[in-house]
């Protein structure tokens, strides 16, 4: 899957990160910045305009949350994906009605992250 998305990951977890990164390098993504929790992600997000954001929802400092809704107040076009191990369905409800485009449950795999990029791809709304 060749494209030129640029993807933001932010999750406080250094594992997960490296797992997430990984995995998208395998998926062609070649811009893949790193932020370990949502004050981070918010301040990426104006630095480098990622087209899609990959979000974990319980961080430090900020939350998944709170950090989706200030990058989408920026930025309404970003695509942002939950990733988290706390899959309950009051988190998913106030992601998707925050502007969040998709959830991911832990542990992450190739094939859910490919079909995300599958989706934003097909859709056609970023710039690449």
């Amino acid at each position: 899957m060749q494209n030129n998305l640029k993807v933001l990951i932010c999750d406080d977890s250094t594992l997960i990160r490296k797992k997430l990164k990984d995995i998208l390098k395998r998926c062609k993504c070649e811009e893949v910045f790193e932020s370990e929790n949502g004050n981070k992600a918010v301040e990426m997000a104006k630095l480098y305009s990622p087209d899609i954001v990959f979000m974990d929802i319980i961080m430090p400092e900020k939350d998944g949350i709170e950090a989706l809704k200030e990058i989408r107040e920026w930025n309404p076009d970003v695509k942002v994906v939950m990733v988290s191990s706390v899959g309950t369905n009051q988190h998913l409800k106030r992601a998707l009605e925050n502007g969040a485009i998709d959830f991911i449950q832990k542990p992450v795999t190739l094939e859910a992250v490919t079909n995300v990029l599958t989706k934003v791809l097909e859709e056609g709304n970023v710039n690449v």
